[in-house]
């Protein structure tokens, strides 16, 4: 890549260390789990160095490539017993579901910050021998490092938006060496491998998304259609709702609940569903995307006049609670429950849609039997969520208020819904296979680190 415009990079990303400590300080205050260990994102480790460069290095920055990480991880050990995982994250959701991927002997560090002495260190005290990126994440100083020490650096499950090509062009004397530099980028989808291939990137396969081989919890989903059959009212979910979202959806539920709906805010029509009562319609449950805004969201319910109970002040399900049953929102304040949730739900809006941030993945809904309605902003996940429009798996809506009264509508009608349900499980099992293709790819990197 351009020495001058690394240079200049490298020393922005020093000047900003400052910023970013304060800025964990602050995320700490809500997540303590990012207060943890600090100092390992400047390459200063309290784990014994390593000198036998046995290590898989696999990166997951957050929540979603964690879970995506436990897929590949499964099937590598499966494969090659005894692989040792030097596994890192940029988040404390990430960290935390990352924690339940480890078994003995390995290691798991925060990602260090990409300056060329955090990312130095990082590179010298573990000697990992194989790089796994997991979907997007690409940072120059990384690269460049791994390029030095010739260690291999694939990107797996790798997925690239529009947009963040855009952005990645508008910065490409850095982007397409850092892309050009990895050793392979197995791709999920066609349109993934074609905008990699424009920033410089080797594309040696597209082989879906890892995330149709993942199974879903089946005691959570078990537990959840349980709790769902003690209900006489269906349930919609809001699924990964985002900071943007949530005002405007409880506005939609809060007409709803007094039996109006104003279709492009000019018409008021009689709710059918809602003509007896609020409770007598149906419940609805809102998982947040980010677990710090947990208590906000429950706030803002209550600024809308709605009662919310939490998940987490269930001593068993929600019937066997008269204070659930008596309140409008359900907040699902846990973490690793989503199959839990899906079970538990007869549709699902899809968080992160309705805002232009990309949506969130409707994989494991899909898997679950739980249709989607969604927005117009799925760019994170274009192809699966067309697929999944085409399957009849997901409905696509043009905002909120047309999510709310369609869901509302396939809440109601018994044989749609049904059909949907199908539809998502045919869905998620027909695009199977990602894994073992994946695999496959690897082992001409794999056998130099068993």
């Amino acid at each position: 890549m351009s020495a001058l415009a690394l240079k200049l990079y490298s020393q922005l990303m020093w000047l900003a260390q400052p910023l970013l400590r304060r800025k964990l300080i602050r995320r700490g205050r809500q997540e303590p789990g990012y207060l943890a260990a600090m100092e390992e994102r400047f390459g200063s480790y309290t784990q014994p160095a390593e000198i036998s460069s046995e290590l898989v290095w696999v990166h997951a920055v957050s929540l979603g490539e964690a879970r995506t990480a436990a897929i590949l991880l499964n099937a590598m050990r499966a494969q090659t017993p005894g692989l040792r995982i030097l596994l890192t994250h940029g988040t404390a959701t990430g960290r935390a579901a990352g924690l339940g991927l480890l078994q003995p002997g390995d290691v798991q560090v925060w990602q260090p910050w990409d300056s060329p002495t955090a990312v130095a260190r990082f590179f010298s005290h573990f000697q990992p021998r194989l790089g796994l990126l997991m979907e997007t994440e690409i940072w120059p100083n990384l690269v460049t490092a791994a390029t030095l020490r010739a260690m291999p650096l694939v990107l797996v499950n790798g997925r690239l938006s529009e947009l963040s090509m855009k952005k990645a062009l508008r910065m490409a004397s850095l982007s397409r060496p850092a892309y050009g530099a990895l050793s392979a980028v197995y791709a999920q989808t066609e349109d993934d491998a074609h905008r990699f291939r424009q920033l410089g990137a080797r594309v040696a396969g597209v082989f879906g998304n890892l995330k149709f081989d993942a199974t879903p919890d089946a005691g959570q989903l078990a537990h959840g259609k349980a709790w769902r059959r003690a209900l006489t009212q269906p349930v919609l979910m809001f699924a990964s709702s985002r900071d943007g979202e949530e005002d405007e959806f409880f506005k939609q539920i809060s007409a709803v609940a007094q039996g109006l709906h104003t279709p492009g805010g000019t018409t008021t029509v009689a709710s059918p569903l809602f003509e007896a009562t609020w409770t007598g319609g149906f419940k609805v449950l809102i998982v947040p995307r980010h677990p710090q805004r947990f208590n906000d969201v429950q706030a803002l319910a209550e600024q809308h006049g709605l009662r919310v109970s939490r998940r987490s002040e269930w001593a068993v399900g929600p019937a066997d609670s008269g204070e659930a049953m008596r309140a409008d929102v359900w907040l699902g304040d846990s973490l690793g429950e989503m199959a839990l949730y899906y079970g538990l739900s007869d549709v699902a809006l899809l968080g992160g849609s309705f805002a232009p941030l990309g949506g969130q993945n409707l994989i494991e809904a899909a898997a679950c039997g739980c249709p989607v309605v969604m927005g117009k902003h799925t760019f994170n996940f274009a192809e699966a969520a067309d697929m999944a429009e085409s399957a009849g798996a997901a409905r696509r809506v043009a905002n909120l208020s047309a999510a709310v009264q369609t869901a509302v509508r396939l809440l109601s009608d018994t044989q749609s819904q049904a059909n949907a349900v199908s539809a998502s499980l045919a869905f998620a099992a027909r695009n199977r296979g990602a894994t073992a293709q994946t695999l496959s790819a690897l082992q001409v990197f794999l056998p130099q680190t068993a």
